[in-house]
């Protein structure tokens, strides 16, 4: 299919073609044999997944093989669109030949290990519950102190807690409490996990079943959102993409410069890693900050908040104020992609809905990024990248039985890498496309041909001629602009050209 073809039809052309081979599993099932996966052992994933003082764990199906044909599709439309993608050296920080290292990156700039039912970063855990496991995420300081409200109990740490308290870098800045382990496990495994859950939503508490990935395709959520096993990696306009193609969306005429702006609200991991990407296909990116909320990821390491974010511009906003969000409206007013990883109850409170947007807007492409989707009962459900996968049933299988986590906050990077190739094809046929995009359903959509979980996953001992590489990080291409840096430029009145005219 020739790269005009893919411009001119985004819904009928390389994404569709590529959706849908990716949930009847044809992607990657070329030569596939079974055992370990090469791309997977040399991603850093593979060295993160398993128990600490076990055999690092491979997967039943080839989930790099099928990011990298989505990363074949962003390279394939950033080249239509006259802005090939530059290599990954020391001086360009550009994108790597396979998907497969971006999923090693955090990891690697934080120093972490692999723990088995304790997540890479240490703050989510699998928990056994009376009848099935949780993956209980603590990733916010304030998350330990709600757990007496949630387990209807004091929950103290053990002595054992504190001694294994070795924290990542991340959070050796952060006065979190210790995050006490043994009791909440004894807690829970009395306990039905069907209940936990409901009650941890209540508290805006992370908790997830963690379960087959068919059965997670076919709970109340999946059901809402139309979706099935393998979940569509994402919603466009409400509609898997095979559905929205056939529903002959409204195509603006295309953009013909190939240039393009990108608003990017987003914070951590998924939304800046999908901008970072379509960054380096062209795109002229806009961070945009809360002037009381900064991106959290700007206290963890330098070198990977500058991968993400060098050659962007920075703006800061007050969203309490309405000068401030009169001035986040403009910007919208004037891009081409907006990102945003707020959950929906965050933006109606700002009054800012996306069709309306749109519809102000009609070049524009609208990317939401939430745990579970913008629509459906657990839409204002919280999530990390860890207890999300767990939701999709993207866990690993020790030798014991037993889950473990996948790599690290695995649903993170593949959804910024999945978020991207939706965008960047939308951008290309000329917007006007509203993206759903869940964590839950997008590290989903890599496991066509496991329903369910294996007895265990495999090892290089199991015969698997591969090397298990560490986690490594990109070179970046420069250092991320201060907070706030493009205030005057461009949130005095600046229109479309000042924007995509950025250094």
């Amino acid at each position: 299919m020739g790269v005009a073809t893919m411009v001119g039809a985004l819904l009928d052309s390389a994404l569709t073609d590529w959706a849908a081979d990716l949930r009847a599993g044809r992607i990657g099932s070329a030569g596939w044999a079974g055992g370990v996966e090469p791309a997977w052992a040399a991603s850093g994933a593979m060295a993160l997944t398993g128990q600490p003082d076990g055999p690092p764990l491979g997967l039943t199906v080839p989930l790099v093989a099928r990011l990298d044909a989505a990363l074949a599709v962003i390279r394939t439309l950033a080249a239509g669109l006259g802005h090939p993608f530059p290599p990954a050296d020391a001086s360009t920080g550009g994108a790597p030949p396979s998907a497969g290292p971006l999923l090693g990156e955090r990891a690697a700039a934080l120093g972490l290990t692999r723990g088995g039912v304790l997540s890479a970063g240490r703050a989510a855990r699998l928990v056994q519950a009376a009848d099935g496991w949780l993956a209980v995420n603590l990733a916010r300081p304030d998350d330990v102190d709600l757990l007496p409200a949630w387990l209807e109990a004091e929950v103290e740490p053990t002595a054992a807690d504190r001694a294994a308290d070795v924290r990542p870098v991340a959070e050796r800045t952060v006065a979190a409490p210790v995050r006490p382990w043994t009791n909440l496990a004894a807690l829970v495994a009395t306990r039905p996990a069907a209940s936990l859950v409901e009650r941890a939503e209540l508290l805006g508490l992370a908790v997830s079943l963690a379960v087959d990935p068919a059965a997670a395709a076919a709970d109340e959520q999946a059901r809402a959102r139309g979706q099935r096993f393998p979940f569509a990696p994402f919603l466009v306009d409400g509609l898997p993409p095979e559905a929205a193609a056939r529903a002959a969306p409204r195509r603006p005429e295309a953009r013909r410069d190939g240039g393009f702006s990108v608003v990017d609200l987003s914070s951590l991991w998924a939304g800046p890693l999908c901008a970072q990407l379509l960054g380096l296909a062209g795109g002229q990116v806009v961070k945009v900050e809360g002037a009381g909320r900064l991106d959290g990821a700007r206290q963890g390491p330098p070198d990977f908040y500058d991968l993400l974010h060098a050659g962007q511009a920075s703006v800061t906003v007050d969203l309490r104020a309405p000068a401030g969000r009169a001035a986040l409206v403009g910007l919208i007013e004037r891009a081409d992609v907006v990102l945003e990883a707020s959950r929906p109850r965050a933006l109606e409170t700002l009054g800012i809905d996306p069709t309306a947007m749109i519809a102000r807007n009609p070049r524009l492409t609208w990317v939401s990024i939430t745990g579970y989707g913008r629509t459906g009962p657990w839409r204002q459900r919280p999530a990390f990248g860890d207890d999300a996968a767990a939701a999709a049933g993207a866990v690993a299988v020790d030798g014991a039985g037993g889950p473990v986590f996948l790599g690290d906050a695995i649903a993170d990077p593949v959804t910024g890498v999945l978020a991207a190739a939706g965008a960047l094809a939308s951008v290309a046929a000329g917007g006007g496309h509203h993206l759903d995009v869940a964590l839950r359903e997008a590290v989903g959509s890599l496991l066509a041909g496991r329903p369910v979980l294996p007895d265990r996953d495999p090892t290089a001992a199991d015969g698997s001629p591969v090397r298990v590489a560490p986690p490594r990080l990109r070179a970046p291409r420069g250092r991320a602009a201060p907070a706030g840096q493009d205030n005057d430029r461009l949130l005095a009145g600046a229109g479309p050209s000042t924007i995509a005219g950025q250094s």
